[in-house]
Parts: C-alpha cells; sequence; structure tokens
C-alpha cells in the first residue's frame, strides 16, 4: 500500500467509482468494486477502520438480542436482521482465518425455566445459519459450566452454550483496504472529502480534497461517488445536496478492558438482561477481557466518544451479579467508545430498538450513492447490495464475487505454522502465535524487516511490525499503529503511553520526520492518552 503514489493516481486520474469512508463497508465496497472490474479510488479523512468499524464488540452474528425482539414484538426486520447475520458469518471467517474464528459463549442461569427459555430461543437461533458448521447451541450443568469459566457465581442453576464467531474489527478491516490496494485500488487515507464539483445538471464529477499528511490539496474525477461513511453518512450527503433530510441517529456503545483473570476461560460469557434492556458480552480478546457494550444516543459528532466514568460503574454493576468476585476500579487496563450508524424511525423509539439493518440510497439530484446503517457481520452484505446499485447505474452487469475471496494473509492459512516459525526464528511462543494470527500467511514478511525485539516486555507486539505497517500497511501516524495495527491502545493504555517513544523513533526513521516533528507526534498522542485516564477517572501511574 503506497499512499504517496496513490495520492498521485489520484491527481491525474480518472475513475468510475470513488468511494468516501474507509471504514468496513467502504473497504468492503472498493474490493467489491475492483473486483467487478471497476476502476476505484478509497478516501479516508482518518485511518482505515478509525471510527466505527475499529470499535466493535468483535463479534461476527446475527444477534440474538434482534432475535428475541423479532419474536416478542412480531418484528420481521429484527428477524430478517438475525438471518442475514448468520449467513454472513462463515463467509467473514472463512475469508480471513487469520482474523476471524468461532467462540463459544456462555449463558448462565439462574433457574431451570431460564435454562429451557435460553436453550429454545438459542436452538432456534442456530436454526438460521445456513452452510454453517458451527456446534450447536447446548444446556449446560452447573459443573460443566465451572470447568468453562471458573471465576463465575456459585448462585447460577447452570448455563447454555452457543457458537458465535469472533474478529479483529480494525486488522480485518484493514485486510479489505489492502486487498482492495492490491486490486488497484487508489487507496488513501488522512485524506477529507470538503467540496463538490457538479456539471450543469447539478450531478457530481468530482471532490477536493484536503490532504492532512502532505498538506495540501487535490481534486479527484469519477463517474460516480459513494458515501460509506458509517455515522457520519448526514454530513456527505449534505453536502452534496443541502435539500436532504438527514437519515442517521448515531449511538455511543463503550468498552472496558479487564485482566484475563476475571474470566480464567478461552470462552465469552453472555449476559442476557441489564437495567437498560440490552444484552452485555464479557469476551475474551488479545489476552485480556472486554465487557460491553452500553447505548445511548449520541449527538456531538465532532468529539470523538470515549469511556467515561459512569459508564464504568454501569458495566461493573451488570458483571456483579455473575461472577464470583467483581473486579475493582483499579483492575481496568483502557477503554473505548463507538458509534453506531443507526437509521432514524420515523417514531421516536430508543437507540436500542432501532434495527441494524442497512439502506442504499441513491440521491437523484446529486446522483451520491450512500450506504446507511448496518453492522460489521453484514459488511460484505452492504457492499454487494452497494455496488449491485452501483452497475446499474453505470450500465454494468458483473455479479458480485466477494464471498469467494480470501483477504491478504488468509490464503493457505494455517495456525500451526507458528511452530516452525518459533522453530526458525527462535521466538517466544506468543510472539508467534500473535504474528500468524494478524498477518496470517504474511507473518515471514513481517519477520524480514527488522529486528524481532519486543516492544514491551507484557505483550508480544515486536519492533519489526513497526516498520512493516508503515511500508506495507500505511501506518502514517503513532495512533495508527497502536490503536488499530496492533491494537495497543485499545487493550492497555499505560503499556501504550511507556512504548510510544520507542515507537516514534522507529516511524519517524521511515517517514522522515524531523526531531521536531517527532517530539510533536510523541506529546500530542502521550496526551491523548492522559485525557482518556482523566475521563474514565483511571488512576495513571507517575509520567
Amino acid at each position: 500500500m503506497n499512499r504517496t503514489k496513490n495520492i498521485e493516481r489520484i491527481r491525474n486520474e480518472e475513475f468510475d467509482i470513488c468511494i468516501i469512508g474507509g471504514g468496513a463497508s467502504g473497504a468492503g465496497c472498493a474490493l467489491d468494486a475492483a473486483l467487478r472490474g471497476l476502476k476505484v479510488a478509497l478516501i479516508e479523512k482518518n485511518d482505515f477502520a478509525a471510527e466505527t468499524s475499529s470499535k466493535s464488540t468483535k463479534l461476527i452474528h446475527g444477534g440474538v438480542r434482534y432475535l428475541e425482539q423479532a419474536f416478542k414484538n412480531l418484528d420481521f426486520g429484527q428477524l430478517r436482521q438475525v438471518r442475514h447475520g448468520l449467513e454472513e458469518r462463515h463467509i467473514v471467517i472463512k475469508n480471513a482465518p487469520h482474523l476471524a474464528h468461532p467462540l463459544a459463549l456462555i449463558t448462565p442461569v439462574f433457574s431451570w425455566i431460564e435454562g429451557m427459555y435460553f436453550t429454545i430461543g438459542l436452538t432456534i437461533y442456530g436454526f438460521f445459519a445456513k452452510n454453517d458448521t458451527m456446534p450447536k447451541a447446548k444446556w449446560l450443568s452447573k459443573k460443566e459450566t465451572f470447568e468453562r469459566i471458573p471465576t463465575l457465581t456459585q448462585k447460577l442453576h447452570s448455563s447454555v452454550m452457543y457458537y458465535d464467531g469472533q474478529l479483529d474489527d480494525a486488522r480485518y478491516c484493514l485486510g479489505l483496504a489492502h486487498s482492495a490496494d492490491q486490486q488497484g485500488v487508489a487507496t488513501v487515507n488522512h485524506a477529507k472529502v470538503v467540496s463538490f464539483g457538479k456539471d450543469a445538471t447539478g450531478k457530481i464529477i468530482s471532490a477536493d480534497i484536503k490532504d492532512f499528511l502532505g498538506n495540501t490539496s487535490l481534486t479527484i474525477k469519477s463517474k460516480l461517488f459513494i458515501n460509506c461513511t458509517g455515522p457520519f453518512a448526514d454530513g456527505i450527503r449534505l453536502l452534496a445536496n443541502s435539500t436532504l433530510e438527514k437519515r442517521l441517529r448515531p449511538s455511543k456503545g463503550v468498552h472496558i478492558m479487564l485482566p484475563a483473570d476475571v474470566l480464567k476461560s478461552k470462552d465469552a460469557m453472555l449476559i442476557p438482561k441489564t437495567k437498560d434492556g440490552r444484552v452485555v458480552f464479557v469476551i475474551p480478546f488479545e489476552g485480556e477481557v472486554m465487557v460491553g457494550t452500553t447505548d445511548d444516543e449520541y449527538k456531538d459528532l465532532k468529539k470523538e466518544p470515549i469511556l467515561e466514568s459512569q459508564e464504568i460503574d454501569f458495566l461493573l454493576d451488570t458483571l456483579r451479579p455473575y461472577l464470583a468476585k467483581v473486579p475493582e476500579r483499579s483492575t481496568i487496563k483502557s477503554g473505548f467508545g463507538g458509534l453506531r450508524p443507526l437509521i432514524a424511525s420515523s417514531g421516536s423509539k430508543a437507540t436500542k430498538k432501532l434495527v441494524r439493518d442497512h439502506e442504499v440510497e441513491h440521491d437523484d439530484r446529486s446522483s451520491l450513492l450512500s450506504l446507511l446503517g448496518g453492522k460489521w457481520t453484514t459488511y460484505r452484505l452492504m457492499a454487494k447490495d452497494t455496488i449491485d446499485d452501483a452497475c446499474k447505474l453505470l450500465g454494468i452487469d458483473t455479479p458480485c464475487t466477494t464471498d469467494q475471496h480470501y483477504l491478504v494473509g488468509g490464503e493457505n492459512y494455517h495456525f500451526e505454522d507458528w511452530q516452525s516459525i518459533q522453530k526458525e526464528y527462535k521466538l517466544d511462543a506468543d510472539i508467534c502465535q500473535h504474528l500468524l494470527q494478524k498477518y496470517g500467511t504474511q507473518a515471514r514478511e513481517v519477520l524480514k524487516q527488522g529486528s524481532i525485539e519486543r516492544l514491551h516486555p507484557e505483550h508480544p507486539f515486536i519492533e519489526a511490525e513497526v516498520i512493516y505497517t508503515v511500508k506495507e500497511e500505511m501506518a502514517c501516524t503513532l495512533r495508527d499503529f497502536f490503536a488499530r495495527r496492533i491494537r495497543m491502545e485499545l487493550l492497555d493504555w499505560q503499556a501504550t503511553y511507556d512504548t510510544i517513544p520507542v515507537v516514534a523513533d522507529l516511524v519517524g526513521k521511515q517517514l522522515e520526520w524531523t526531531e521536531s516533528q517527532k517530539q510533536t507526534h510523541i506529546e500530542e498522542y502521550q496526551s491523548l492518552l492522559k485525557g482518556f485516564m482523566k475521563s474514565a477517572a483511571i488512576q495513571p501511574k507517575a509520567y
């Protein structure tokens, strides 16, 4: 992924499609369109997956909550969303087996009636999954439950176990963007569309772009523009046609990260009922335990949603009835907030009741195509529907093939290959496993880049990853690397803070930063992390 060359392509070439937004839906659309033979550009104002697509619950699922609401409220929209999610689940895992895998989820129950209720519901949930090899739901005894998650409360009666998928959302999105780049898409991050150029009839024919890294402006010409900006889609819609009504009601969800001994398990836990009517997941992720999520309407889109102190209280209180010992606030290692791009209802439903379905909108006046709503699990279906419509507008009849396309690092992937890497490079097992699970068959290419020293003694990340991600994955800032290439910001704020100077040296050499530029990058990122800790009322170590 060569950003400089792609900037020049955008400046000098004309495209069939220009996609605005480098999250899962935008990168998915770019890959789909390129595989159909279209000439495509992908423009992202921040970094790939910088917003919603890196801040999910990391699950590939139909949504058990949607299924319950579908039956209780006879809501066929919810039922359709469950079916779509479960149909796509196996494709998401198949196309990037290094980044996605099955995950067992345990639902603790406190009576045999509850156990029967959830067993029936989760069995029905499994019936909707076609072409799927996931194990079926199973009612576990109290003893079997404690064998799988030993930290649960002794008050439980039993549990119900079912399976969904888990993914590293940011790296999966990057895999889509990287794969699109390999197929000829001109992918560019840190570049924002600021205005549109139109022909005499009012149709968009170009877009003016601000390149934040080069501090320059450029214009891209394209036959069609597609808006894939998630919660920010109304901004692009109104930029194209100021007479349009807003369609989105973004909602905020947060997660906290706790130490692994909270569960002492490879399995996840589903808490089926909270005081605000949601479900909460407690999920092993990258050696830690992630707990989330909340659901609150969010209106200040200019401000990044972050974890706040009262949200921590809510999540810890939600854990209380299910664990023998509830973690102290002081054990929280990090947290994050994200936005859901919910399509507004005609009524006044709470955001948690809005369907996570998607819609493709074509504005006749400007000819802008917008992909609205949706969720991670159905990104490929969302992209297919969007590019199907784009092809109709362009007079092209070429089918979607993304269900058969491996992402970068996914083809011929075998997790067991970590053992041969360990033997060859004399590395610790956790480092080898990490490299296989993040880069797949590209793991050896990472190791060719330089030092195999750990970046931090408590984490498996190594210095060679910094160089690889800058050279091959378009990491342009410290946060690009920490938050989305290796996920360290998500896992451990303190460790990230402590590691910033080492990474800044490595990134700075690759990007030819001056000493002054390097210090500015360090200070700005460290200040951001301090702000996160302050908002969450988490006491950092002395700096």
